[in-house]
């Protein structure tokens, strides 16, 4: 295929750009051989000019059709180049909002820096079970993949997982792991799943770190190998670490922070345990405020450390292990902020008194003095002495921070090791499933030795990966037969040479750790001299000689020399950790004695250090390892990509994209696939969707050869294509060609329909055209004619109108005329009338004015004499006064005047000051009467003024329409009449809008409370149905792990012992559990047999006359209680009588007395009874029933007693209980009598409220237990009320017979000789439990017999248990009958055939419990003869309520069942199969297939509706009730739409327009289903209704804001988040569809903003409605039952 047939007019190719990598453009013109330039047009609209140098003649690469864009698998591209898988990565990313593609066996995960709803349990299980190919990218796929290949191919997996710094290695990691412990099941009654989980915050607290990348950076790379047993359940778990960077222990750069531990640490120094490490905030250490970033946003440390805490507590390290941990981690904080002191150029010092050096000491336990010397010495040993030398300020701050990152590295080897030990499990793995979490390449502006080595790592794991690629690629070609070329791909083996092999970089630099005076420039040098001309992948820096380039696989990387060295040998001052020996921590002590074990002794001094491991030579060592164990596993890749720097969610910066593609080797396996035939399609995928180039004679009945013969046509060149056994493989390009000539066959045939469609229309139009012409003629015509009829009539009426309007004009203006005149001579009478009306007025006003006037001038005249004289009264009295008062001055100076004076004086005082107030008073009074007499007379005077204005304005009025009166009086009669009418009507109407209002108020009430009812009642039937299954499921757990410890016993030697611990405990704990619900039943049963028993007790006059002598004892008891209360001759003084003490306890005392005599008159009234009754049944029974009756009455004399010393004990603790408070009473009065009269006071009436409160609380609780037991005397006498009724009526019923014994035997009488009872022996339950319910067959007896036969049997023989009225037999059949029934359930839990008969069975045995209890709700439903069958001894409600919660755990495993059975069906029936044929267009899938591709797999909708059918007709086979069939049809209805939603929502293939219209076609055979079976008002059509809605949601039109308002009011049973999933996901299958936009998208989104819901995206496939089970009554007469002798029953015998 010529390039000039691609590159044509029109076609799309990517140019390269500085920016956004690159761009798109569209050529403008067809390219020809020869050309040197294309022009082009960018998406702008900007016209550009692209240069082809003529000696490579290199093109630009061309864009995929966009129907591929989009796609899951990038290897599903046409063609395969950068830019295609960017554009195919950022249309996913941006616009999908899905952050998983594959890239053939590569899972690529961009993290988008947001949290997202597709890890939720509910995915976990839609991903569980499934092929890779069949759901949507996601690391739950790669996960459920490793863990199936591991189940089938009884081999190890290892996931790797990496990339860069931010890019979610860890959290995808996490979920990988996560997904392994959800769908594993536990091996052991201790979790270890969560045990596993639990280890990643702690290794994220103490391994991960906040950097300017990433806030949780992963600083040490990981490798867990998580262990599985033979039945693939998880049993223990083992992790291995790599490369820990100590370095940020003592050092971070800005923007940075140390370990999360330390923040957390510090963050929670408040609590009391953290009191004695003596911390602050993170500020205030060295080693935690370098980065000057100690706070993460939406991070909590405090909160993260009681995450950490638990998790320790979870793994089983101890409480003093772990504050032992956080003992250490403050001590390294607190050596960071020793600070050492210069004395010289090489001496240096610490103060003794240094605060945080003594912390140190002291949280290790090592000697002050001897720490602070070796920090700032070190000694040097040669051949001949040893002696101490001090070092300089740097050296020993170097020291410090050496020590510190050793401590650190020890602490986190100790954990690593104590998790391990704390997953291992004694258990033999059978396999594993290594998740390896590392760093991804790396490459900074100053990179080091920690770089260097995550680098190394990479090109290792680069070569493992393309290996693995390259054996891939091979095995899928020889699998198809298919001729085998090699494929060339980049080997970085060269490069691996010069970091590992023999005199390689690793290699010269151990060798110059080993030199005395060796350093980093010295290393540099050897470099250069050694590798610089001899290796092409080393280079040499041109401005630096202490750097040097490596040409890694991904990227060149200039390393710096510093450090390199220093890092590689990581020394410890030797004198420093001889100190740290000497700490108090045991484990930190032990962990240098196992050290000294291992290695081997017996030579000192620098051969041991030369022995010592450098770190790139143990770094190395552990890689080879791993690299080991991964060979030996079959890996699955995850590249994680971070898509910005900026941490922005779902944005894409396209050059750091392109970057990390490059790096981790995306781009190279896309190399290696487009050197063979990356694009693959099966034959009758590619005959689907490519049938349109064929023609119907090129159509054969063999795919293979119509495909081949179709390939040889259109493309010439046969190395483009090779034929496998099962698929085409096409190289890079031809599935575009192949889609263009598509197109072109497509846009052909259109444009032919088009033509042929358009000739019809205008042909159409034309005949249109002349008939409409015909018919406006024919009806212009006619419109004239009548146009001039018209004409004429309008002519004579004219003239008509003319006549009468002149005469109306007339008429008019002579009424006008005569109108006004009598206006104005009524206007001119009503002016001379008013103004004598003014007049009148005017003068009547002046009289009053005058009146007013002259009053006010005599008021004033007389006040201002009256004020004159008063004045001149007191100035005389004031004179007569002061005389006065110089004759008392001379008085009051004699005693004895005084003396007199003050007789009498204060009463006199007293009588003036009362007459003060009195005359205060009465002014008040006066004063407030006279403002009111004024505000009357204002107002009085208003309303006259007003009433004067009215009644002049209605004079007007009525002079006015004194004219109008005469016509106004009839119209005013009239509209009087008519307003009574009308206002009767509107109060009628009134009324009945009233009496409707409020019936409507009512009903409408009365509704809301039913749906509330109804809700609530909905909500506690599932809640308690829900832990009615939990509750079973403990029972069944608490047995299993019991055969399982049995078993244990017997096999296993090796126990765990922590393991064995947790399960006794747990055994333990269920064992109460299982105690305590026997005790209840217990508590139940005896409370109904002391029910049946309390009237025939009482009829004991042995017991009767005990209880009689003990009353008399406790009457003695009280009398001398009461005197020695009268006693005066007492301790202390008793209450006296007529006290309330007193008087309390003489109530109390009086009322035991009174109850005393109640009880005593209650078994004379019951004895009588009861003789009455034991004379009716001696009369009816034979003589030989005397024996038990005798036996039965001993048995209740015994009871009797026992009853009588319980009432014996009671009141004697009544007594000892007075005595008491007598005493208290006395204390309380001889202590009041101490206190002072207010303090008395207040005690007496705090105790005195004391007293009545505990006395409230004692009534009601009496009252309450009175209420109960006069509720239970009731019941229990209606009941032997009853059966006194029956013994009278048997009685009756008898004596005849006995009088007439010839008539025994008739017909009538043999016809009703079996009564509905079968007879059997004691003990024969546990026979009759086996034959008729352990190896009962229900297929057999489903056919054969009546519905319900073994329910009907088993009633029988409780029916004869409660004839011979024996309580053992009917609990012991019962019980034993439970027992049986959950045993089958258990084994044969997944035959839907025998989990649906014994449903069917257990709730007939429960309806015919509730038929036949005799109780009024039920008998009404019952027959004469049924009515006579009904339990006469004993009442079996608790059991009905047992056998229905056994229906409920029986209905779930039934639910379960159907589950497990449909879940295959279900999404290959109604989505992936085909129904309407033809609808859907074929895909390129790429790399990963589904799983149904092949015809011969598909499942169709037939299949699940036939296997429908087989559910219904087995449960109405089985004589289910017809409710209970609705709720499983229903609810086998909501798993098929639950599960196919789901499926939906994770499927992008299924997100189109054709895949609509098939499910609504496959919605719709389901609703005729259910039409056809009369099943249609079960309410399983509702169920399916999200499932409609999202079909119709894939076909409505998706543009305009319009279009958002249809789909936001139609799609009520979605969510929000699954309608913008599956807007999102929404994919065009043929060119001629568009995608959603993200504008439409966000549209939908403001609309639906407010709609409250839950943010779930999934359905909860294992929803289960809550189960009602109606009463429904039997119609079999138990008479006519009989017993198949195929069941071997032949020891029942009907009665």
């Amino acid at each position: 295929m010529a390039a000039s047939e691609l590159y044509a007019k029109y076609a799309r190719v990517w140019l390269p750009d500085a920016g956004e990598v690159w761009k798109s453009a569209e050529l403008t013109k067809d390219y020809s051989p020869g050309d040197l330039k294309l022009s082009l047009q960018l998406e702008d609209g900007s016209d550009v000019e692209h240069k082809i140098d003529p000696q490579t003649n290199n093109l630009p690469p061309l864009r995929n059709p966009n129907i591929l864009v989009g796609e899951n698998d990038l290897t599903a591209l046409s063609y395969l180049h950068e830019p295609a898988v960017l554009h195919n990565l950022k249309v996913r990313f941006i616009d999908s909002k899905l952050i998983y593609t594959y890239c053939g066996i590569v899972l690529v995960a961009i993290n988008p820096y947001e949290s997202l709803p597709i890890y939720e349990t509910d995915i976990i299980n839609a991903y569980s079970g499934q092929n890779m190919g069949d759901m949507d990218p996601h690391i739950f796929a790669v996960a459920e993949e490793a863990y199936k290949q591991m189940a089938r191919d009884e081999r190890n997996q290892s996931i790797i997982v990496s990339g860069e710094s931010g890019a979610g290695k860890t959290v995808s990691a996490k979920y990988a792991m996560r997904y392994f412990a959800t769908v594993s099941c536990s091996s052991s009654e201790a979790s270890v799943e969560e045990r596993v989980l639990a280890s990643n915050p702690i290794m994220e607290a103490l391994g991960n770190a906040k950097t300017t990348r990433n806030d949780n950076s992963s600083r040490f790379g990981k490798y867990i190998e998580i262990g599985f047993d033979k039945k693939h359940c998880i049993i223990g778990a083992n992790m291995r670490t790599y490369l820990l960077e100590k370095s940020r222990v003592v050092f971070q750069t800005d923007e940075e922070r140390n370990y999360h531990i330390f923040y957390q640490l510090c963050a929670s120094s408040h609590l009391p345990e953290f009191k004695a490490f003596k911390l602050g905030c993170a500020d205030d250490f060295h080693c935690t405020n370098q980065g000057q970033s100690p706070v993460i946003d939406g991070v909590d440390d405090a909160k993260e450390m009681c995450n950490t805490r638990r998790a320790f507590s979870k793994l089983g390290i101890k409480e003093s292990d772990q504050m032992a941990i956080y003992q250490i981690l403050a001590a390294i904080l607190h050596l960071s902020n020793v600070e050492v002191k210069d004395q010289s150029a090489d001496r240096s010092s610490i103060l003794p008194d240094n605060v945080h050096l003594m912390v140190f000491c002291e949280l290790m336990g090592v000697p002050c003095e001897e720490m602070a010397h070796w920090l700032c010495h070190r000694k040097l040993q040669t051949t001949t002495e040893t002696y101490v030398k001090p070092v300089s300020k740097m050296n020993a701050v170097n020291g410090r921070d050496a020590l510190a990152k050793h401590i650190y590295a020890r602490l986190f080897s100790w954990i690593v090791c104590s998790i391990n030990n704390a997953l291992k499990s004694a258990a033999k793995k059978r396999s594993f499933i290594g998740v390896l979490d590392i760093y991804g390449f790396e490459t900074f502006d100053v990179n080091s030795f920690e770089q260097f080595c995550i680098n190394y790592a990479n090109e290792k794991l680069q070569q493992q990966f393309n290996l693995h690629v390259f054996k891939l690629e091979q095995e899928e070609y020889m699998k198809e037969e298919i001729p085998w070329t090699l494929i060339d791909f980049d080997d970085n083996q060269p490069c691996i040479d010069l970091i590992e092999a023999k005199l390689g970089v690793l290699d010269l630099l151990d060798e110059e750790c080993k030199m005395p005076k060796g350093c980093d420039d010295t290393w540099a040098q050897k470099l250069y001299n050694t590798l610089l001309k001899q290796n092409a992948f080393f280079d040499k820096p041109r401005l630096s000689n202490r750097a040097f380039i490596i040409h890694h696989f991904a990227d060149k990387v200039e390393y710096e020399c510093e450090g390199f060295l220093e890092k590689n040998r990581d020394t410890v001052n030797a004198e420093q950790i001889n100190a740290l020996k000497k700490s108090k921590v045991k484990w930190f002590i032990s962990s240098y004695s196992a050290k000294k074990r291992s290695s081997v002794t017996g030579r000192t001094g620098p051969t041991q250090r030369d022995n010592k491991k450098t770190v790139g030579l143990q770094f190395r060592q552990s890689l080879h390892l791993l690299m080991d164990t991964l060979n030996a596993t079959t890996p699955h890749y995850v590249r994680c990509i971070k898509p910005n720097d900026n941490k922005s969610p779902f944005f894409m910066d396209p050059m750091r994209a392109v970057q990390q593609l490059r790096a981790c080797g995306i781009l190279e396996t896309i190399r290696i696939s487009a050197a063979g035939f990356p694009s693959r399609w099966t034959y009758q995928e590619f005959f689907s969707r490519y049938r349109v180039l064929m023609k119907q004679k090129d159509v054969l009945h063999d795919r293979k050869l119509t495909c081949k013969n179709l390939l040889e046509k259109l493309v010439r060149d046969q190395d483009k294509y090779q034929f496998g056994k099962n698929k085409i493989f096409f190289r890079a390009g031809q599935v575009a060609y192949l889609e263009k000539l598509r197109s072109d066959k497509l846009r052909m045939a259109c444009v032919r329909i088009q033509k042929t469609i358009r000739c019809w229309l205008a042909r159409k139009k034309y005949l249109r055209m002349r008939e409409s012409a015909i018919t406006i003629q024919r009806h212009v015509r006619g419109h004239q004619a009548r146009c001039y009829v018209k004409f004429l009539q309008r002519t004579r009426a004219a003239v008509i109108i003319q006549r009468n309007v002149r005469m109306w004009v007339t008429r008019t203006r002579y009424q006008q005329q005569r109108s006004a005149a009598i206006t104005i001579q009524c206007f001119l009478r009503t002016y001379m009338a008013r103004k004598q009306y003014y007049k009148l007025l005017f003068e009547h006003k002046a009289l009053v004015i005058q009146k007013w006037f002259k009053g006010w001038q005599a008021r004033r005249h007389y006040k201002r004499i009256m004020e004159a004289i008063v004045l001149l009264q007191s100035c005389v009295r004031r004179m007569k006064a002061k005389k006065e008062l110089k004759k008392l001055k001379v008085e009051a100076r004699s005693v004895e005047r005084v003396k007199k004076l003050n007789i009498g004086m204060e009463n006199k005082i007293m009588q003036l000051q009362h007459k003060i107030n009195e005359q205060h008073k009465d002014n008040r009074e006066l004063s407030e009467r006279l403002n009111v007499m004024e505000k009357t007379q204002t107002t009085e005077r208003e309303k006259q003024n007003r009433e004067i204005e009215n009644l002049r304005r209605s004079e007007q009025e009525a002079r006015a329409k004194a004219v109008k009166l005469p016509s106004l009086l009839e119209q005013l009669s009239f509209l009087q009449h008519e307003l009574e009418n009308t206002r009767r009507e509107k109060d009628d109407l009134q009324e009945q809008t009233k009496q409707s209002t409020s019936n409507l108020h009512k009903i409408k009430t009365n509704v809301e409370n039913a749906k509330r009812l109804e809700k609530d009642l909905a909500e506690e039937r599932s809640r308690y149905q829900s832990l009615l299954s939990e509750h079973l499921h403990l029972e069944e757990r608490h047995r299993d792990v019991k055969e399982e410890m049995n078993l244990g016993d017997e096999t296993q030697t090796t126990v765990d012992l922590p393991i064995l611990l947790k399960l006794q405990r747990r055994v333990k704990e269920l064992e109460q559990d299982k105690q305590s619900l026997w005790q209840q039943l217990d508590n139940g049963e005896e409370a109904q047999q002391e029910k049946a028993k309390v009237w025939t007790e009482m009829n004991c006059e042995i017991t009767k006359q005990k209880l009689e002598s003990d009353n008399k004892k406790l009457k003695r008891d009280l009398d001398e209680l009461r005197n020695s209360l009268t006693n005066e001759n007492s301790e202390l003084a008793p209450p006296i009588p007529g006290s309330l003490p007193y008087n309390i306890l003489l109530e109390h005392l009086g009322s035991s007395n009174d109850e005393l005599e109640m009880r005593k008159e209650e078994v004379l009234l019951l004895r009588s009874h009861m003789v009455r009754q034991e004379a009716l049944k001696h009369k009816t029974e034979p003589y030989g029933t005397i024996c038990p009756s005798s036996r039965m009455l001993e048995c209740q004399m015994q009871e009797q007693k026992r009853a009588g010393h319980e009432e014996y004990k009671k009141l004697l603790e009544e007594v000892n209980k007075f005595k008491a408070e007598k005493e208290q009473q006395q204390k309380l009065l001889a202590q009041s009598l101490l206190l002072p009269e207010d303090a008395r006071i207040e005690a007496s009436l705090k105790h005195e409220m004391t007293r009545l409160t505990n006395e409230n609380l004692e009534l009601m609780e009496q009252q309450e237990q009175q209420v109960e037991t006069i509720r239970k005397l009731k019941k229990q006498l209606k009941l032997y009320i009853k059966k006194v009724e029956d013994l009278e009526g048997n009685h009756v019923n008898k004596s005849p017979v006995t009088t007439a014994p010839v008539r025994a035997v008739n017909i009538t009488r043999k016809e009703k000789e079996y009564r509905g009872m079968l007879e059997y022996r004691e003990g024969d339950e546990t026979r009759m439990v086996k034959k008729l319910v352990v190896h009962l067959k229900p297929r057999g007896v489903a056919v054969s017999f009546i519905p319900g036969l073994p329910a009907y049997i088993i009633f029988m023989c409780v029916r004869y248990a409660d004839n011979v009225n024996d309580d053992q037999r009917v609990s012991a059949l019962l019980n034993s009958t439970i027992s049986s029934i959950k045993g089958v359930i258990k084994r044969s839990g997944g035959d839907f055939e025998v989990v649906s008969f014994w449903l069917a069975n257990t709730c007939r045995l429960m309806h015919c419990l509730k038929q036949y209890s005799g109780d009024e709700a039920f008998i009404t439903h019952n027959t004469a003869k049924q009515n006579e069958h009904c339990l006469a001894n004993f009442e079996l409600s608790e059991y009905q309520q047992v056998f229905g919660d056994l229906a409920i755990q029986i209905y779930r495993q039934l639910i379960k069942c159907m589950e497990d059975t449909l879940q295959p069906l279900i999404v290959a029936s109604m989505l992936e199969h085909e129904t309407i044929q033809g609808v859907m267009g074929s895909k390129p899938t790429g790399l990963r297939k589904r799983s149904t591709s092949f015809p011969e797999q598909a499942v169709t909708l037939e299949v699940l509706l036939q296997r429908l059918g087989v559910f219904l007709s087995t449960m109405s086979q089985h004589g289910m009730d017809l409710d209970l069939i609705k709720q499983l049809v229903k609810q086998q209805f909501y798993i098929i739409c639950a599960v196919t939603l789901n499926h939906l929502l994770l499927r992008k293939d299924m997100c189109s327009w054709s895949k609509g219209l098939q499910i609504r076609y496959n919605v719709w055979h389901l609703e005729e289903w259910l039409a056809e079976r009369e099943m249609s008002d079960c309410g399983a059509k509702e169920t399916l209704e999200p499932l409609l809605q999202a079909a119709q949601l894939l076909q409505i039109k998706k543009k305009t804001e319009a279009d958002a308002q249809v789909i936001c009011t139609m799609c009520s049973a979605l969510t929000t988040a699954q309608i913008v999933k599956v807007l999102t996901l929404y994919t065009p299958v043929i060119e001629f569809e568009e995608r959603v936009s993200t504008t439409f998208i966000t549209t939908i989104k403001n609309l639906l903003k407010d709609r409250v819901e839950s943010t779930t995206l999934m359905m909860d496939a294992k929803k289960i409605f809550s189960i009602t089970i109606p009463f429904t009554p039997s119609p079999v007469a138990l008479e006519t039952i009989q017993i198949p002798a195929s069941l071997n029953l032949g020891f029942l015998a009907r009665i």
